[in-house]
Parts: structure tokens; C-alpha cells; sequence
């Protein structure tokens, strides 16, 4: 793939074409990136309560995400990996940011039926409490615009957390909750010290 293109003038954290390995190259790598990134999702996957899972991104699980979906649709020009690129990219955390999907683990229809429409805002209702500070969540805009309607709530989202630097310098310094505070959906849990230190390498600089 061509190593020039307007993707270069990005962020150093977001990806360029030159980033993306080609499917006969990917397929050659891919049984052992899969495999660490499995274990690195173990790090970053969060489930609070019965039905949702944060999962946090960075650079690594997008780029797993991008070669996967080039691998499944052969993606195979510059302009293909581009419109991938322009997709996933915006879900790469900058410093001071945390980023994640959210997903409703909902796996019957009887559960669609029930809590996709009791779940409306569910998207706007997370937060990070810790060490005095609480960091509520931002809504991707032009994700929001496609998945959300005033009456039922999509099974995925995708949000962020914008730190200040005194929450980013207080982020490691005691243990962080991960809140849900909606009505119809209120739960607690506690991120583990390597999820922790995980996330601090998002936040910093």
C-alpha cells in the first residue's frame, strides 16, 4: 500500500495506510496478533452488571479491528483501507482521553424486546469515579446520529472520557469505579489494578 496520504499528517497514535499490512502478510501474523490481543482485551474489558461491557480502545484494538475487516470483506485498496481508516480512527484515545465501546450483552429476543427500549441514554449514564473526581462520559456525535432513536437504544455505542490534567495526574492514585447510573440500569463495579495501570498508558502524553 502507498505510504502517502493525508492519514500521515494525523496524530501519531491514529493509524496511516502504511500501518495496515496487506491480507497475504496479515494472514502470515495473524494467529499470533489475534492471540495478544486477546490478551490485552482482558485487560481492557470491563462488564458492569448483567448486560454491558465496556471494552477500551486504543491503537493496538483498532488495528486489530481494521485488519480483521479488511481480512473478512478483502479490503484491498488504498481507498477501501482509507474509509476504514476514517471510521475507526476517531476511536483511538488522544492523551487525556479515554475511549471505549459499549455493548449490550443482550442474547435473546425476548431481551432485545425488553431492555433495548428501557435503555434509552444508557450512552450518556457511565462514569469514573475515583480519588474524589467523577468523569462522565461523551457520546461519539457522528455515531449517535446513526444508532440512536428517541425509542429503542442500539446494542453498541461508542463514548469517551475527557480528563482534566489534576484527574489525569489523580487517575492511579487510589481505586477507580466504573459507574451506571440509569434509571433502569444501576450498577458498580470495581476496575482491577491492571486495568488501572492499563488505561494510565491511554491518559498520558
Amino acid at each position: 500500500m502507498s505510504s502517502s496520504s493525508p492519514q500521515d499528517d494525523l496524530s501519531p497514535r491514529k493509524l496511516k495506510l502504511s500501518d495496515i499490512a496487506d491480507l497475504r502478510a496479515y494472514e502470515r501474523t495473524r494467529d499470533d496478533f489475534r492471540a495478544e490481543i486477546i490478551t490485552l482485551k482482558k485487560r481492557r474489558r470491563i462488564g458492569v452488571g448483567l448486560f454491558v461491557t465496556l471494552l477500551f480502545e486504543n491503537r493496538e484494538t483498532i488495528l486489530f479491528q481494521v485488519q480483521e475487516m479488511a481480512r473478512a470483506e478483502n479490503i484491498l485498496s488504498d481507498e477501501g483501507i482509507t474509509t476504514e481508516l476514517n471510521v475507526y480512527n476517531p476511536l483511538i484515545p488522544l492523551p487525556s482521553t479515554l475511549s471505549a465501546t459499549l455493548f449490550l450483552e443482550l442474547t435473546s429476543e425476548e431481551q432485545l424486546r425488553e431492555w433495548l427500549p428501557k435503555l434509552v441514554g444508557i450512552q450518556r449514564s457511565l462514569l469514573l469515579r475515583f480519588a474524589g473526581h467523577e468523569v462522565r462520559c461523551v457520546v461519539d456525535e457522528d455515531h449517535e446520529a446513526q444508532l440512536t432513536r428517541d425509542d429503542v437504544t442500539a446494542s453498541v455505542h461508542y463514548i469517551r472520557f475527557e480528563f482534566s490534567p489534576e484527574q489525569v495526574a489523580a487517575w492511579s492514585t487510589g481505586p477507580v469505579e466504573l459507574v451506571v447510573d440509569h434509571p433502569d440500569y444501576l450498577e458498580v463495579t470495581a476496575l482491577s489494578e491492571a486495568t488501572v495501570a492499563e488505561l494510565a498508558t491511554d491518559l498520558a502524553d
